[in-house]
Parts: structure tokens; C-alpha cells; sequence
């Protein structure tokens, strides 16, 4: 049954405890335990003598996974999906894990036991059970409350952030810690903003991450694009899945890496992240991001659309081809997967293989000549994957997730001066507006994808709140149109009325709840929840920080910059304990430390868009640009100065600051030179 009031009424009313299974469309040991154990007839009839099996998809009901996670980890040290949680009628868990197999192996117990066992504890020893479960349920309340736990924001505290970023970097590999690795594009950011300061560790760590990541098997080498995470610390055999919300971060930090180290692989890079998106994740016709790509084409394989053996490269390409695609990919006889030793991850110099000048010298090449041949060995490659079964496409257009690659390609593009890059963002956004927004707030599903029927709306969360916000204020900030800024205040007003812990009036607020406040719900949504944690999206309070911080700038509104610097303390004593996890709050936090800068670069002849290439360069977490082609309708904040200064027949650009704004300049250099000061 799906989540809700009639599943939990059924288990009162049979007096049954609710076996909860918590997965999601790209997880490949949520199909693994699917098959094994649900699909099983005799699994299947136990399962519904003794309990009443719910189903959630975790990307549907982000609220109801958070919460299980933390149950479920409280109660055995676990997490991750699939997450498999038995709860009391009133939805209260007493008992989780994760995977279990159909019988007992790996160290865990089988599942059909884990269900008599759970099944004769519910009859038998109900009282022993709704013990825990009330134990479960304080640990979750306690774990997520933050009270009394505020601290003062300064640099020092941004300091200990980009310090625990840098500690944890892997000298030899790049990135952070050691297997499983993941991306941590918030963390990268923060880097590439300290570096942009004149912090040269950080610069190498930030530059080392992000050369490693692109040249090892995470990144998809032929269709671009990365994959979810590296299970070894070389970042050469990833767990395959593609998500919506890893590319659009990945994409922001190489983008804002080519904006500040200027080197043009970062670029490259990019195009490639926005190649794939355009290719698969992308509703060319009505705008909109899908969710995910699938990790397997089948249960049976791991990974294999996406690997080669040396045999399937030979039979596609000539004779030079694969001489030279041999050793850029790395293709070896024993290659890098475990079910298929002969499966190779294609993976390039510096992680492995070999660079083109050490090709063209093994092979007695020219150089142009080798870069000819692995052009046309990666088109050619490509051309015969795409004849091969393509993993699933979950095309469910999530409001939050569209907010995040909205925000990715609005920055991007306006990085890599690609106009139809911001076009299909804005589009995007316009849907996600029509769509998703309107009197009774944002909803967390702007479309569901093929074959699947409409559901009951499910109302927004934080995070869609915070991420779209952001993303209609850079929309915003890209073209000037004013309905862009009137929608970010909008859902931003919505998100503090319905989120923010304070009453209306209140001189202090503590912070966002992840769902509405006091709504309630069954069992554990009732654990108010303000999620500091990058897991893996950034944080909502965070995001919405940093909403309520552009907010402010651009209106002059006092209660904009208060709701965001209350929220920052009140996470500000804790926050360095959660290091390379709090990374956006670090975002946030460089806003609030240093204000606002606000390049405001004004349309009056062709020279505007080289000003606005200069003000995007270096990143820095603090600073809007926004392109201006109509001074009459402004926000309150740019109305009071803008409208005022000395015209000027052509292009100029304008640095503001707080309540003040510097003069006009017309040119690259002297606006190069004002950021420098600033």
C-alpha cells in the first residue's frame, strides 16, 4: 500500500504491526531485495499473514525517509535504501535494517526470519516493543532539535570549515576521505571560494578533486556526465546511477572553477555535464529536469551499458582507433569489475591509462593525429552503447531537484556564454511556476513520469522551497525580468510563514523545519526535523539562508537578513562538528560574513556582455551579477541607486555593496580592478 492514513487505519483495525520498505527507482539492491524477497510467492504470503506492507519511494517522500533514516540508524548503526523498518500501528519504528537476503548470509540474518521474529514480538511482547519505539522516536526528536546550541558568525567559523574540507582531502586521489567516495560539490565550492581569496591549499585541493573526478570511471568519458559515487578512492569503479541533483552541483563547481582558474578542461568539462542533461534528463519540448538514470539495464548485470571489455572495443573500431583508445581508456585484458573480471571502467591519465603526447610518442604519432583518432574512438564508442539496452530514465520532474539544475544552468551558461543553456533554464522555470506553484504552495512533483498515473499532490518541502527561490532569483539576475524576482519573494514570504520556527512578529527565529510546521503526521513525521546535513542535496537551511540573504540585498528589508542570520546561529555552535557536511552553510556563511557584492551590469551597447563575463570572474559565494536592460522597474534596494547615477551612452557596469554603490565604469579592466578591491 502507498504511505497513508488508510494503510496505518488497516494495521490498527487487523492488529497488525506495517512492514515499511523504503527505496528508490535507481537503487540497485532496492530491485535486488524486490526480487528476491518481495516478488518471492512464500515471502510474499508471510508477509501479508503478519503485517501491512508499505511501499515509499524516498524521491517522492523525502519527509518520510529522513525521518526512517534516522530511526533506522538509531537503531542499528545502519542507513541507505533500500531501508526495511517494521513500526506499530501508529507508525513508530521498533525494528529496521537495511538489505536482508532470502536466507541467512553475509552476516545478516535472513529476511523471512527477521519477519517471524518481528511478527512474534508484536503479539507476544507488545509492551517491550512500544518501549522502543518510544525510545526510537526521542532519539529522533532530541537528534534534529539544535536547541540551545547557537554560536557568532565570523570568519574564524568559515575558517574551521574550509580547514575540515582541506584535512579530509586525499593527497594521492583527490577528493575527501577514503571508499566509498563521494563528490561533495558544496565542499568544492567552498574551496574554489577560499582559493579565489588567496588560500593556495585550498586551491589544490579543490583543482586536484576536480582533475581526478573527471579523469576516473565516475565520469561518464563517453556521453558526460557523473555517476553517483566511487566505491574505491581512486574513483575508478562508480555505483553507475545518474542523478539530476549530482550533475547539477558538479556542474556549478566546474563551471565556477573555469571562472576562477580560467583553465579551459573545467569548460570542457561542463559542456560535457550539460551534453548529457540536454541529451536524457532534459523535456526538450515543455521544459524540466527528470530525476535519475538508472545504474543496470537488468538485475543480472552490474554496470555492464556502461563498461567495456577489450573484445566489444575492437569489434567497433579500426585498427589505429583502438590502438589509441587502448591506452587513453585504460582498456586492459583484467579489467575492473568483480561479476565481469574482463569489463573495463573507462577511466583516463592522471587516474589511469595514458596522456595523448605519451600515445603519440608510444605509437610514433603526431599529436593531432591521436587526438583525431580518440575523438572519433570516444563518437564511435558512444554510437555502439546507444545500441545496447539503456538503463531506465525516471522522467519524474521533481520541484526541488528542477530548482537546483535551473540555478546549475543559469550559471553555467552565463559562465560559458551559452544563450540557450539559460533559455531551456528559464523555460524550465516557467513550467516549474505554472505547475507546481500556486495557492495551496509549492508541490514536491511537478510531473510524474511515462506510465505512471498522477498521485494525490504531495505538498513541497523546505528544500523546494529554498532551491526554487534561488533559482528565480538567478533567473533573475540572467535576464532582469522582474516576475523572476516577484516569484523568488513569493515562495520565499511562503517559506518563512510556513517553515521558519517563530510566530509572526517574533524578534528571534531558530531556524527551518523540513516539512510544515505543526502539520504532524503518522509515526515519525511527527519529529520535527531542521536539517543541517548535506545528505546528499545541500541542507534546506542552508538554501533557504541564502535565499533570505539575496532577498535582503535586493529589498532593504530588515526581517530578510534577521530570519537568515537567526538561522545561521542557531546552528553556528554545532556546525563545525558536521565539517565537510555543513559545506553550504559555509556558502551561506561567507554571505553573511562579507555582504552582498552586487555587480549590476547595464545593457546599452555590445560591450555588456563582455562586462558581465568579467564580473562572473572569480566565483566568490557572496556575489550577485545581474544584467540590466531596464531601469524603470527595480527592486526596492537598486531602485534607490541605479535610476540616479551618471548616464552613460554605452554599457556600463556598476559595484554595489550594502547601501552604496560605486561609480559607473565602462570598461573590462576597471571593473576587474573594483572586484579586486572588493
Amino acid at each position: 500500500m502507498e504511505w497513508g492514513d488508510e494503510a496505518f487505519a488497516k494495521a490498527e483495525r487487523e492488529n497488525k504491526p506495517v512492514l515499511l520498505d523504503i527505496g528508490a527507482v535507481w537503487c540497485h539492491w532496492c530491485h535486488v531485495m524486490d526480487r528476491e524477497s518481495y516478488e518471492n510467492p512464500a515471502t510474499a504470503e508471510l508477509i501479508n499473514e503478519h503485517y501491512v506492507a508499505v511501499k515509499v519511494d524516498r524521491d517522492e517522500r523525502p519527509d518520510v525517509d529522513s525521518r526512517y533514516q534516522a530511526a533506522v540508524s538509531a537503531i542499528s548503526g545502519q542507513g541507505g535504501w533500500p531501508l526495511t523498518a517494521f513500526l506499530t500501528a501508529e507508525g513508530k519504528p521498533f525494528f529496521g535494517g537495511t538489505y536482508f537476503p532470502p536466507d541467512d548470509r553475509y552476516g545478516r540474518p535472513g529476511f523471512p526470519r527477521v519477519l517471524l521474529t518481528m511478527a512474534e514480538a508484536y503479539a507476544k511482547k507488545r509492551d517491550e516493543v512500544i518501549e522502543t519505539a518510544g525510545s526510537v522516536m526521542r532519539a529522533i526528536e532530541h537528534n534534529e532539535s539544535f536547541s540551545g546550541r547557537g554560536g557568532v558568525l565570523n570568519e574564524a567559523l568559515l575558517g574551521k570549515l574550509v580547514e575540515s574540507a582541506e584535512r579530509q582531502f586525499d593527497e594521492l586521489n583527490g577528493g575527501f576521505g577514503s571508499q566509498p567516495k563521494f563528490p561533495h560539490p558544496a565542499a568544492i565550492d567552498l574551496l574554489i571560494d577560499a582559493a579565489a581569496r588567496g588560500d593556495a591549499r585550498a586551491r589544490v585541493v579543490a583543482e586536484t578533486t576536480l582533475r581526478r573526478m573527471a579523469a576516473g570511471g565516475i565520469y561518464d568519458q563517453l556521453a558526460g556526465g557523473f555517476h553517483r559515487y566511487s566505491v574505491d578512492e581512486r574513483w575508478v569503479v562508480p555505483h553507475f546511477e545518474k542523478m539530476a541533483y549530482d550533475n547539477s552541483e558538479l556542474l556549478k563547481n566546474y563551471a565556477h572553477a573555469y571562472a576562477t582558474f580560467g583553465d579551459e578542461d573545467y569548460a570542457r568539462v561542463a559542456k560535457d555535464i550539460l551534453r548529457w542533461m540536454d541529451e536524457w534528463l532534459s523535456d526538450r519540448e515543455h521544459g524540466g529536469f527528470y530525476a535519475s538514470q538508472d545504474a543496470d539495464d537488468s538485475l543480472d548485470d552490474d554496470g555492464d551499458y556502461f563498461t567495456w571489455t577489450r573484445v566489444e572495443a575492437e569489434e567497433v573500431l579500426d585498427r589505429e582507433e583502438f590502438l589509441v583508445a587502448e591506452a587513453l581508456f585504460n582498456l586492459r585484458a583484467v579489467g575492473d569489475m568483480h561479476h565481469n573480471p574482463q569489463k573495463c571502467v573507462l577511466h583516463v591519465a592522471p587516474v589511469g591509462g595514458a596522456t595523448v603526447e605519451q600515445i603519440a610518442k608510444a605509437l610514433k604519432m603526431e599529436l593531432a593525429q591521436v587526438r583525431e583518432l580518440a575523438a572519433r574512438a570516444k563518437e564511435k564508442m558512444y554510437e555502439a552503447r546507444l545500441k545496447r539496452k539503456i538503463p531506465y530514465v525516471d522522467k519524474t520532474v521533481y520541484t526541488g531537484w528542477n530548482g537546483m539544475c535551473i540555478s546549475a544552468y543559469v550559471q553555467a551558461g552565463r559562465v560559458l556564454g551559452l544563450a540557450e543553456t539559460i533559455a531551456f533554464a528559464v523555460k524550465s522555470l516557467d513550467r516549474v511556476l505554472h505547475e507546481a506553484w500556486g495557492e495551496h504552495g509549492l508541490a514536491h512533483v511537478v510531473a510524474y513520469g511515462e506510465g505512471v498515473a498522477p498521485r494525490e499532490r504531495v505538498a513541497g518541502v523546505l528544500e523546494d522551497y529554498a532551491f526554487v527561490a534561488n533559482a528565480a532569483l538567478d533567473a533573475w539576475e540572467a535576464t532582469g525580468e522582474m516576475k523572476y524576482f516577484h516569484a523568488a519573494r513569493e515562495i520565499v514570504d511562503t517559506m518563512l510563514a510556513r517553515f521558519c520556527d517563530a510566530e509572526e512578529g517574533d524578534a528571534m527565529s531558530r531556524g527551518f523545519f523540513d516539512t510544515e510546521k505543526d502539520k504532524g503526521g503518522i509515526g515519525a513525521l511527527s519529529a520535527q526535523r531542521k536539517p543541517l546535513q548535506d545528505a546528499p542535496t545541500p541542507a534546506g537551511n542552508s538554501v533557504a539562508a541564502m535565499a533570505l540573504l539575496r532577498m535582503a540585498a535586493l529589498t532593504g528589508e530588515n526581517l530578510y537578513e534577521t530570519r537568515a542570520t537567526d538561522t545561521l546561529e542557531t546552528f553556528a555552535g554545532i556546525v563545525e562538528h558536521f565539517g565537510l557536511y555543513a559545506a553550504s552553510f559555509g556558502l551561506a556563511l561567507r554571505r553573511a560574513v562579507n555582504d552582498t557584492t552586487m555587480v549590476c551590469v547595464v545593457d546599452g551597447d555590445p560591450r555588456s556582455t563582455e562586462l558581465e563575463s568579467a564580473a562572473l570572474r572569480p566565483y566568490a559565494a557572496e556575489k550577485s551579477v545581474v544584467r540590466l536592460k531596464d531601469l524603470s522597474a527595480l527592486p526596492a534596494a537598486l531602485a534607490e541607486t541605479l535610476p540616479h547615477l551618471p548616464k552613460s551612452e554605452g554599457s556600463v557596469a556598476v559595484v554595489c555593496r550594502g547601501n552604496s554603490c560605486l561609480p559607473p565604469v565602462e570598461t573590462v579592466d576597471e571593473l576587474a580592478a573594483l572586484l579586486a578591491k572588493s
